[in-house]
């Protein structure tokens, strides 16, 4: 078109006929042509499925569960005091045995929206250490009187 003028251009080309809605992008997107009903087109191909959802929004395998929501404080409670009952004696073994036994039955009832459930577990067993160390202690004591 280099010795063409404005003039030359059909008018059916020019920009002021062209239809630039997006309805028309659509209708030419979807193969649809300015006659939906003309025989000698061929028909409108359906439009491509979906792409696949990404990766890491799918749902996890069966077999894993959830991970907890949080951790029983009874739990971490019996585990402190399973600890410090070298500075507590015989309250924080009792303590220790008392909140370890509560937040493990917790944690056992929450069906897994809570966690902590070994720390309640060491807890129990300081704890139980600790009876085990204050029974040794006290028989100790016994024979140390009984001799003396």
């Amino acid at each position: 078109m280099h010795g063409a003028s404005r003039a030359d251009v059909p008018p059916a080309a020019s920009a002021a006929t062209l239809d630039y809605s997006a309805a028309a992008f659509e209708r030419e997107a979807a193969g649809m042509t300015e006659i939906p009903d003309d025989p000698t087109q061929p028909p409108a191909m359906p439009p491509p499925p979906p792409p696949p959802p990404a990766p890491f929004s799918q749902p996890p395998p069966s077999g894993y569960q959830a991970r907890p929501t949080g951790t029983n404080g009874f739990a971490v409670a019996a585990l402190v005091l399973g600890i410090a009952q070298v500075f507590l004696c015989f309250i924080g073994t009792v303590l220790a045995l008392v909140f370890g036994y509560i937040g493990r039955n917790q944690i056992d009832r929450s069906g897994g929206a809570q966690g902590g459930r070994g720390l309640a577990i060491a807890g129990i067993v300081l704890g139980w250490v600790g009876v085990g160390l204050a029974v040794l202690y006290g028989v100790i004591v016994a024979i140390a009187a009984i001799t003396s």
